[in-house]
Formats: C-alpha cells, structure tokens, sequence
C-alpha cells in the first residue's frame, strides 16, 4: 500500500505498463520527476514510443528481474493477477504495491478540485471535451483519459490549475481491489451520462453495476455537484438519493440543460442549447450523432459553472476535434472512407451508425464489427447485436476474439446474428478473421462508401490492411 508521504518514493515500476491508462500514467510519474520502469507481456508501439521518449525503461514479459534495482512502489494494472512473477516477488519480499487508481488518488488529485466523467456510454469523448472547454476558458486544468485527446496530443496533462477532470471507469480496480476505479477519484463534481449492463466478466446483472454507480453518487460531498444525464431512467433514480445539489441534461423533456432544432450537416452538428426552458445560446460542433449532443451538454453544463463564458464555449466546441478512435478517418481512397471506432456494446454500435447514416444519408454504409471485449463475446446481447447492426447497409461480422477460451454455452453465436439480420433484410456475413475480411470485402467497396469498422482492440490492424488493399486496387 501507499506510505504516508510520497517524499519516500523514488523509483516506481508499472506491471501492466502498456494499457492507454497505465501509460499515461506512467508519463505524468515521469512528469513528476520519479524515476519510472515498467514490464508488459506485448510492447509495441504507439505506447512503446510514447513511454521510451519519456526515459521509461520498458521490459518485455514479466520476470522479477525487471524489479532489480527494487523498486520504491510497484504499480499493479487490472489485467494483472496472481501467479505474474513480479507481483509474487514483490509480495515475497513485501514491496509496496497499489493500483492505478490510488496512485492517481494519491500523487495527482488530493489537493484538486475532481471532476470525475462517469457512465457506460461517452465517458472519453465527455471527458475531453470538458478540459478542453476547461482549457479554453483559461482554467488549465489536469487530465487523464482512456485515449488521445486530439485537441492536446495526449491522454493526460498536468496543468498549474486547481481542477483535475478525469475518465471514471466502472472496471475493477486490481486483483486485491474489485470495486470500481471511480471510488477512488475524491470525485467534488460528477458527469454521469448514462447507466446500462455491461462488463460481463465482472458484473452479474444490471442491478450490479447500478450498485457500483450508486456507490460514486454516494460520496460526492455536499458542496459537491451531480450533472445528471436525464434521458437514462436509472441516472434519474440514483441521481434522487445525491447529497450534492444535482443539474441535469438531455433530449427528453424535463431536463434543465436540452438541445432543440438539432441540424446534421456533413461536416458539423448545429443546435440550439435551452436552459430552464428557455433558450440560451446556439452551438456548433463536429462531432456526429445525437448521442454527442448529450455529451456536450453535460460538458457545457459544467464548464460554465466554472465561469468559462459562453463565447469561448462555442469557440472551444467548433475547435474540438474529438478523441482518437471515436468515428477517426483512418483514411479516404477513391472516395471510400474508412472509419476506425472503439464501439462494443449494442448501444454505443447502434448509435455510430445511426450518426454516420444521418451524417451520410446517401452513401452505403458498411459495418464491420470484431466482438473483442469481455461482454461483446459473450452471448449476453445475443439479440440485441442484430437489431444495433441493422442501420448498415451491409454487415460483416468477424468470429470472437479468443473464441475458444470461451466455452460454447456462453460464447456469442455470430452465425446466428448474421440469420437474424438477413432476416431484417440486411446483406450480412460472417467472416473468420481481418485479413479475410479484407479480402472479401475490398475488392466490393465503392466510391462514397462508408466503412465503419469497430472494435475496442486493434482488430488485426485491419484499418490500415483496408486501405492498402484499396490502394493496390486503384493504383
């Protein structure tokens, strides 16, 4: 566990060094002036080149030579478990460990004011575009996120500011830790966009991730602020029992923050923005989807709270580029365009292609999905992926990762979604891996088509294989 005062802690080592979070992590450490190693079982770049221009030394696999000098404190990342050689060396010889999430606690946000973005759906995307507004309006404030924040070129800053706005994730902690990371974030203000079952591996139901939310609604202080996202009946349930003043947003009528006269435009989002039922200003944005509307309401609702005028929060939002990974144009060729999305859960996969669709209501649309993550290759949204998938024109569905480490009984049928969707009327197909995929699908993509692949891992790296492929074509 951590000791009493950081002025004891010089040389820090990261097991699990690789993840966007621990990485970054491991660069504001870095910032600090610690003297930071790190091990992961696949080092690669951007990470690796991201850590190694910081003067992090990395170490392939895990051994405990790597924390040879001993190190002061050991990091241990979620993914970590019992049997990693370096976490039994270092609780054989009883070396200070903690997770992530104290860490951050600890050595970044006590002392600052936290503004923790929370829910299953938007958090990235929310909790960049509220430093960002944060920035704009001259706050400076600390970040971390689970992604590149494009406007800033990285996950993380630390700022002289007095805020620190953070990405509250749901996940478990560590190994010795199975709450959520959220509790640990001294959260003064919260976002809480949305609640919905998700996390399979670690949550039974939805009643248990409700739990865990309550739980961060629960210990916000009572100078604190609850922003609430009020199309989501659950936010609207637990958000009742706030001992904090509570401020919501939404589409839905009865919120205090909505968006009416919504716009779509190829390019650009415009709305306008009503507070307490009377309109407040118009704003523009190149984000896409209505879903994204929501987000920049919880973010704008927040940001002005700290004073930020209402002229820079529309500047700042037409300047706000998003988050890699997030609907990113990977790449045009002769006028395909491929789209590189983190979207796993039936919801957030849905909602991508309902917004590009509306963004793009002439062009074909094609969605090429890998189930990658814990829930996604679990047949818990069996039915649900179907009906998510069918605002694409043509639908290709790759097997699920790591598929035979799942048995049959709870692995998701892929050739079952595909009947479904046929029978919808969609075109669908299921293929084996990325580069089948590029294979099949490549030499059928046409001028103005819309690629949208989706996956919460790097899928193969088929979006570059994609457009090389058509390269190759139409050279």
């Amino acid at each position: 566990m951590l000791p009493d005062s950081a002025l004891e802690i010089k040389r820090i080592h990261l097991i699990g060094i690789c993840g966007t979070a621990m990485a970054s992590l491991a660069g504001m450490l870095q910032t600090r002036g610690f003297e930071v190693t790190g091990s992961d079982q696949n080092i690669y770049p951007p990470m690796s080149t991201f850590l190694e221009n910081r003067g992090v030394r990395l170490s392939p696999g895990f051994s405990e030579r790597h924390l040879d000098p001993r190190p002061d404190l050991v990091v241990v990342g979620n993914a970590i478990s019992r049997g990693n050689p370096e976490v039994e060396f270092s609780l054989n010889w009883k070396i200070r460990y903690a997770s992530m999430a104290e860490v951050l606690r600890e050595f970044f946000i006590r002392g600052k004011q936290s503004l923790v973005v929370a829910g299953t759906h938007g958090k990235t995307t929310t909790t960049s575009l509220l430093a960002w507004l944060l920035e704009c309006g001259g706050m400076d404030p600390s970040f971390l996120v689970g992604g590149i924040a494009e406007n800033f070129g990285s996950s993380f800053k630390l700022g002289s500011g007095s805020l620190f706005v953070i990405e509250g994730d749901e996940y478990d902690t560590a190994f010795f830790d199975k709450g959520p990371k959220f509790l640990h974030y001294l959260p003064d203000w919260v976002i809480f966009n949305n609640c919905e079952f998700d996390h399979a591996d670690i949550y039974s139901d939805l009643a248990a991730v409700q739990l865990s939310f309550s739980r961060l609604v629960n210990i916000i202080p009572s100078h604190g602020r609850l922003f609430a996202g009020w199309d989501d009946p659950v936010v609207r349930e637990l958000s009742a029992r706030a001992f904090c003043r509570v401020q919501s947003f939404g589409l839905e009528d009865g919120a205090q923050w909505t968006a009416r006269s919504i716009e779509i435009r190829p390019e650009v989002m415009r709305f306008e923005i009503w507070r307490e039922g009377a309109f407040w200003e118009r704003f523009e944005t190149r984000l896409a989807g209505t879903f994204n509307v929501k987000n920049v309401l919880g973010a704008i609702a927040c940001a002005q709270e700290f004073g930020v005028e209402t002229k820079i929060l529309q500047e700042a939002l037409r300047d706000f580029r998003n988050v890699k990974r997030r609907l990113e144009v990977r790449g045009v060729v002769n006028g395909i365009t491929v789209f590189d999305d983190f979207a796993h859960h039936p919801t957030a996969i849905r909602e991508t292609l309902v917004a590009v669709k509306a963004r793009y209501p002439n062009n074909r649309l094609w969605a090429i999905f890998e189930p990658r993550s814990a829930t996604s290759r679990r047949n818990v949204f069996q039915k649900e992926f179907a009906n998510s998938l069918s605002p694409a024109n043509q639908v290709i569905l790759c097997s699920p990762f790591a598929a035979e480490k799942l048995d049959a009984s709870v692995r998701l049928d892929v050739a079952q979604i595909v009947s479904d969707l046929k029978q919808q009327g969609v075109s669908a197909s299921w293929w084996h891996s990325a580069d089948t995929i590029v294979a099949g699908v490549a030499p059928l993509l046409e001028q103005g088509d819309m690629v949208v692949i989706m996956s919460n891992g790097g899928f193969d790296g088929i979006h570059g294989k994609m457009l090389e492929a058509l390269r190759q074509r139409y050279s």
